[in-house]
C-alpha cells in the first residue's frame, strides 16, 4: 500500500542544504549553504547539570598530501581492479541493462560527418553512435529529489534504476547499517526505519516502499511508463537481488568518517560498474551526494562534454576540497583519505 506524507523539514543541524540540479543553480545553492555545517547525530546532554564545553569546531577537508587528479582513460581498468570490476558487472546481464539506458533510448549508427566534433557521441570504428530520447519531452524537476538509501539494498536498486531511466537529479542521503546520521533521520521523519525512503521538496510528496516511488516517479516525471524488469514483482526483487552478489556486503554497513558541509557531486548512472564502486564507498563512509543522472541517451552527456571537453563516469567535484577528478579507482582512494577517521585501516 503506498505510503504517502507531507515532506518534513528535517532540522539543519543534521542535514545538509538541498542542491539545485543544474550546474549553475548547484553552484549558487553552494554558496548559499557554506556557512551550514553538517554534524554527526550527537547524545542529547542537554539535560546536564554540569556546564559544558564549546563545541569543537567543524573539521578542515584538504585533499591529501601530494594529491594530483589522474588523467581520464577511457575503458581502462586500474590493475587490481578487474575483480571488483567484474563482480559490479553482475548486475548488466541480471537486471536485462536496466538503468543503462534512459527513457525511450533509441540509437542509430551515423557517418562521422553528420555529428559535428563539439557534440558528444560514441564512435564506432568509422561511424558514431547517435542517440535519441524522450528525456526531452518529460517534466524536470526544479530541485532535487532526496532519497534515502543505500547501495546493498535491491529494493534501494531499483529506485536508482528509476532515476536513471528518467535522467533525474538526486540527493543521496547514505543510510548505511549502523550509520549514525540519516538512518535516525528516516525514522523521525517518517515513523519507521525502512529504506528506500523518498522526499520530493517539488510536490512536498515523501514516501516508502520502492514499487511505489517507482511509480510516483514515473507519473510525475517521466510519461509513466516503468520498465519491464521494474515491474515483475516478485521476479524483479529477485534479481535486484542477485545483482549484489557480484559485491556481497560492500555498500551496506557505516565506516567512521567525518561528515563534510557540503554533498559530494557525482555524475554517475546505476548501469555502469565503475560509478557502483565509488558509490559503495560513498555509502559507506555515509557521504551525502548530489547525483547527476546520465545514462546512455541523457542529455547531460552533451552538457558534460561542452564543458570539459570528454566524457567519462564517473566523476567528481568536491566543494568542500575543490577536488574534481575522474577514474573509479583514484575517486575510492581520494573519498578514503579525506573522509574516513582512520584511512589506513
Amino acid at each position: 500500500m503506498q505510503s504517502m506524507a507531507p515532506a518534513a523539514a528535517p532540522p539543519a543541524a543534521l542535514l545538509l542544504p538541498r542542491r539545485a540540479a543544474s550546474l549553475s543553480v548547484a553552484a549558487t545553492a553552494r554558496a548559499r549553504g557554506a556557512s551550514l555545517v553538517a554534524v554527526r547525530a550527537q547524545p542529547d546532554t542537554a539535560a546536564a547539570s554540569t556546564p559544558t564545553s564549546a563545541p569543537d569546531p567543524p573539521p578542515e577537508f584538504k585533499p591529501p598530501q601530494g594529491f594530483k587528479a589522474p588523467e581520464p582513460k577511457r575503458f581502462a581498468i586500474k590493475e587490481g581492479q578487474q575483480g571488483s570490476v567484474l563482480g559490479a558487472s553482475l548486475a548488466i546481464p541480471l537486471r536485462l541493462g536496466t538503468g543503462v539506458f534512459v527513457l525511450g533510448y533509441s540509437p542509430s549508427l551515423v557517418s562521422k560527418s553528420e555529428i559535428p566534433s563539439d557534440q558528444y557521441a560514441l564512435e564506432l570504428g568509422g561511424w558514431k553512435v547517435k542517440e535519441e530520447s524522450k528525456i526531452g519531452q518529460c517534466k524536470r524537476p526544479e530541485k532535487p529529489i532526496e532519497i534515502y538509501e543505500f547501495e546493498g539494498c535491491p529494493f534501494c536498486r531499483k529506485v536508482r534504476e528509476m532515476v536513471s531511466v528518467l535522467d533525474l537529479d538526486v540527493l543521496f542521503y547514505p543510510c548505511p547499517q549502523k550509520g549514525p546520521t540519516f538512518r535516525p533521520k528516516v525514522l523521525e521523519m517518517g515513523g519507521k526505519k525502512q529504506f528506500p525512503y523518498m522526499v520530493d521538496p517539488n510536490t512536498g510528496v515523501a514516501m516508502y516502499e520502492s514499487d511505489d516511488i517507482i511509480k510516483y516517479l514515473a507519473d510525475t516525471y517521466g510519461d509513466g511508463t516503468v520498465p519491464i524488469m521494474l515491474r515483475l514483482g516478485l521476479l524483479t526483487a529477485i534479481t535486484a537481488g542477485l545483482a549484489t552478489l557480484g559485491r556481497t556486503g560492500k555498500g551496506n554497513s557505516y565506516t567512521a568518517s567525518k561528515l563534510p558541509p557540503q554533498p559530494i557531486e557525482i555524475w554517475a548512472y546505476e548501469g555502469s560498474p565503475f560509478c557502483k564502486l565509488v558509490r559503495e564507498t560513498l555509502v559507506e563512509l555515509e557521504l551525502p551526494h548530489l547525483l547527476h543522472s546520465c545514462a546512455r541517451g541523457s542529455p547531460k552527456r552533451q552538457e558534460f562534454f561542452k564543458k570539459m571537453g570528454t566524457f567519462q563516469a564517473p566523476y567528481i567535484e568536491d566543494p568542500n576540497t575543490g577536488v574534481k577528478m575522474f577514474e573509479s579507482a583514484e575517486i575510492i582512494e581520494y573519498l578514503k583519505a579525506t573522509y574516513a577517521l582512520y584511512p589506513s585501516s
